[in-house]
């Protein structure tokens, strides 16, 4: 049985909300959602802001901010007694590409000579209206060891700087990947002729390159394989590309069980990439073992199995989509007052979860990290509703971001993204 610690505030800018920001589960230390904002009065630190009347002075808006969540984070890993140098983990939000680059300078300054496998996409916005961006981590206990791998050909850009790979544990977490040479620009071998109207469709291109030229050299590398991936997200620039992708996807994972969300995305790191995978495996000679948990939920309601893997269940991307095929809680056309999207989506999302969890022998009591991926922000007073009516008071540890619409079905409000433990 593995032992949960949480650290919370009851009352998250004095909403009834109760804030999950750390969670222990054995070794593993959960991060999530983090801005830099007061949780208990919204308030931004003024080493922030700036000063009132020349807010320009000094360092970019977004170095402040991203200074200020390391800082936070490090005591925070210290109070459980271990640093950024144990991080295994990183995913980042953006409202805007700008703040990428002032995040970055922070991110070298905190972590040094090391910086873990590292996802970063631009979305519509992030929790915080004011913030520019939302960083969510996983670091492990000081006595691990953590494998830095490097596998040939397959590096970040400088000005990011993240390792591709490492392992710990047993797992191997790899790095938000593209179809490109960092620095450089797309791998030509993805690049469409100029002029050419009919050589291939792109989102299979890049998502082919992926897997063969990034994710399987890096597994390989790190004493792994395709076969023994446990969980993956996609990140695609056009969710009209899902099921081309998912194709390619499922061609080469035929047989393979791996969880999978998938999740529209404004932009990424270099002009031309489309689609961003980053991927948890287990190592060969892991002694946890992978197992498909299957439950009563609609077919439609995931783009893979749940896989639970040692201490984790790691269920693919939910969405609130019933046997039929339909977005739950649409309501009736024309009176889009009485849909209630983000609260009856989110409570389909649970019970879904919920069906899981007990053919795991898991409890939603047990959530380590939830990622909520929405239509729109605001649909979080929902989803926090359906929290709460289901759980009480039980802590949250989430992130929510805005992404681009549309969605992967009209009307979905909200894709879940959930962490639990055994």
């Amino acid at each position: 049985m593995t032992r949960i610690e949480v650290k919370s505030v009851d009352n998250l800018l004095g909403t009834p909300v109760s804030y999950a920001y750390a969670v222990k589960a054995g070794p593993f230390v959960f991060l999530t959602g983090h801005e830099a904002y007061d949780w208990h009065t919204g308030a931004v630190d003024p080493v922030v802001t700036g000063a009132p009347g020349f807010p320009l002075y000094g360092q970019h808006k977004s170095r402040r901010e991203a200074d200020f969540v390391f800082r936070r984070m490090q005591d925070l890993l210290g109070e459980f007694g271990t640093d950024l140098a144990h991080s295994v983990r990183l995913d980042q939000y953006y409202p805007n590409p700008r703040a990428v680059a002032a995040y970055h300078l922070a991110r070298h300054d905190a972590f040094r000579d090391y910086i873990p496998p590292s996802t970063s996409v631009v979305m519509e916005r992030i929790f915080g209206g004011g913030s520019t961006i939302s960083t969510s981590l996983i670091a492990v206990d000081r006595g691990h060891e953590i494998r830095k791998i490097h596998p040939p050909g397959i590096t970040s850009a400088p000005t990011s700087g993240y390792v591709p790979a490492v392992v710990c544990d047993d797992l191997v977490f790899v790095a938000g990947q593209m179809a490109h040479i960092p620095g450089q620009g797309l791998d030509p071998r993805v690049v469409m002729p100029a002029g050419a109207a009919w050589f291939g469709i792109p989102i299979r291109k890049q998502t082919e390159y992926l897997i063969l030229e990034k994710l399987k050299p890096t597994l390989e590398a790190a004493g792994s394989s395709l076969e023994q991936s446990v969980k993956a997200q996609i990140y695609l620039a056009d969710i009209a590309d899902a099921p081309d992708c998912l194709d390619v996807w499922n061609r080469h994972y035929a047989g393979i069980p791996c969880a999978v969300t998938v999740v529209p995305t404004k932009s990424f790191a270099t002009q031309g990439g489309i689609i961003e995978i980053n991927l948890i495996a287990l190592t060969n000679n892991a002694t946890r073992r992978k197992e498909v948990v299957t439950a009563d939920i609609p077919g439609m309601a995931t783009y893979g199995p749940c896989i639970k893997v040692g201490d984790f269940l790691l269920p693919s991307g939910l969405m609130a989509i019933d046997d039929g095929g339909n977005v739950v809680g649409n309501g009736t056309p024309g009176f889009e007052g009485l849909s209630h999207a983000g609260a009856t989506q989110a409570a389909a999302i649970y019970d879904y979860a919920e069906a899981l969890c007990k053919a795991a022998g898991a409890s939603m009591t047990k959530i380590l990290r939830a990622q909520y991926f929405c239509a729109d922000i605001a649909a979080f007073s929902g989803i926090s509703m359906a929290w709460s009516a289901r759980y009480g008071k039980q802590p949250h540890p989430f992130v929510c971001v805005q992404t681009p619409t549309p969605m992967p079905a009209p009307g979905m409000g909200v894709i879940a993204d959930l962490w639990i433990s055994n």
